[in-house]
């Protein structure tokens, strides 16, 4: 008896250990309920209104995740810039299959496509050693008693693997887009343009119909015989597999019409008013054009002239829409595998190798070059190359 009250004593006297955590954490899980969050989209619809059917969707998904993946990096530790480390080693041959542009390509167009993209890391005694991309349609966040990630479930077919996160290096990073109304899951850009994808694929489709239909309105078959006059059921149904089979579709476009028995074709066609269905196309080109940060003068759309010229346009792009995706997605890869590597790593998109911002580096060191008052060094670290190392000796 004796020595349990002096174990409980001795436990009495240690030190409470100050846990950390976020006061919103009890009502996140209670949101949660501590069941798996499924995402509410239908990620193979969204890939397959867009990429598959969409050529102005899918033309912004590669010119986002071209640009993005080809954006050249910095790998920083502290001030000091390192030009050989395993992480650049790892990001440039991620795993066996795939090179390190291909590789981000792909975590990019995932990220445009479903506003999620997941790395998995396979590490060997807590080093990386390979960097995958998983599909985000088959990946589900399963929430803790805390409400955020405690592991991610990977479904294919009945097959599912499970990714706790609880190891010294989580095996899964999980990327975002801003999402307003989900706490586990962001946001495509395509969700934001969901109503101008409808609007322009309607209207191609709309376009193929007319082209089917010898690309023009139909008419009317006018049965003048008498006033009490009428088609028997026979006599209008051989009347119409006779048009359907010998006027219709474009191999038939421009045939003439041969009737008889007083019947008159009165073509009809569409007012101006009508027409507006093709400037409604071109507006819905544009607008899902801006949901992904694309000029539209990248695209080659007309009526756009946001923009003085490519080259304006193609720096707004990068300005605008590639660096600052590169600078988060990259800050949150450094933060994750920074631990294995026992320093603190950062990945920064090197802007002097970016063609596109020439014209303002070069502005850059005019205005650098024409100060007086500044001395060399300071000029070195005014254009961003620090301190020139012999001032130091």
């Amino acid at each position: 008896m004796l020595h349990l009250l002096a174990r409980l004593a001795g436990r009495s006297r240690a030190p409470a250990i100050e846990v950390k955590r976020s006061r919103t954490g009890p009502a996140l899980a209670l949101y949660s309920g501590g069941r798996p969050v499924w995402s509410p989209r239908d990620y193979g619809s969204m890939a397959r209104e867009a990429c598959q059917r969409n050529a102005i969707a899918y033309r912004c998904v590669r010119l986002v995740a071209e640009a993005a993946a080809t954006l050249p990096l910095t790998l920083l530790e502290g001030e000091a810039e390192l030009t050989e480390h395993p992480l650049l080693a790892l990001l440039a041959r991620p795993n066996p299959r795939s090179g390190g542009q291909a590789f981000l390509e792909t975590l990019y167009g995932h990220l445009m496509v479903a506003g999620n993209a997941y790395m998995e890391a396979a590490a060997i005694d807590g080093v990386p050693r390979e960097l995958h991309a998983l599909r985000p349609d088959r990946m589900r966040v399963v929430p803790g008693a805390d409400g955020w990630a405690q592991a991610y479930e990977y479904q294919v077919g009945a097959q599912v693997v499970r990714f706790p996160q609880a190891e010294a290096l989580p095996p899964i990073l999980h990327l975002t887009l801003f999402n307003p109304l989900d706490d586990h899951y962001g946001q495509a850009p395509l969700e934001a343009a969901h109503l101008a994808l409808d609007i322009h694929n309607a209207a191609s489709a709309w376009n193929k119909a007319l082209l089917d239909n010898a690309a023009r309105p139909s008419g009317a078959l006018v049965y003048g015989a008498g006033e009490a006059a009428s088609l028997t059921d026979s006599q209008f149904d051989r009347l119409k597999e006779e048009l359907e089979a010998s006027f219709q579709g474009a191999a038939n476009a421009g045939r003439p019409l041969l009737l008889d028995g007083g019947l008159d074709w009165k073509p009809l066609s569409l007012t101006p008013k009508d027409m507006d269905f093709i400037e409604a196309k071109a507006a819905a080109a544009r607008e899902i054009a801006l949901a992904f940060g694309v000029p539209p003068l990248l695209l080659g759309l007309s009526g756009d002239n946001t923009h003085a010229n490519y080259a304006e346009a193609n720096r707004a792009f990068y300005r605008q829409t590639i660096i600052p995706l590169v600078r988060r997605t990259m800050g949150e890869v450094a933060a994750w595998l920074s631990p294995a590597y026992g320093a603190a790593l950062r990945l920064e998109p090197d802007l002097d190798a970016v063609e596109a911002l020439a014209g303002e580096r070069e502005s850059l060191w005019r205005r650098v070059i024409a100060a007086p008052f500044l001395t060399d060094a300071e000029k070195r670290v005014a254009v961003g190359y620090g301190a020139d190392p012999k001032e130091d000796t």
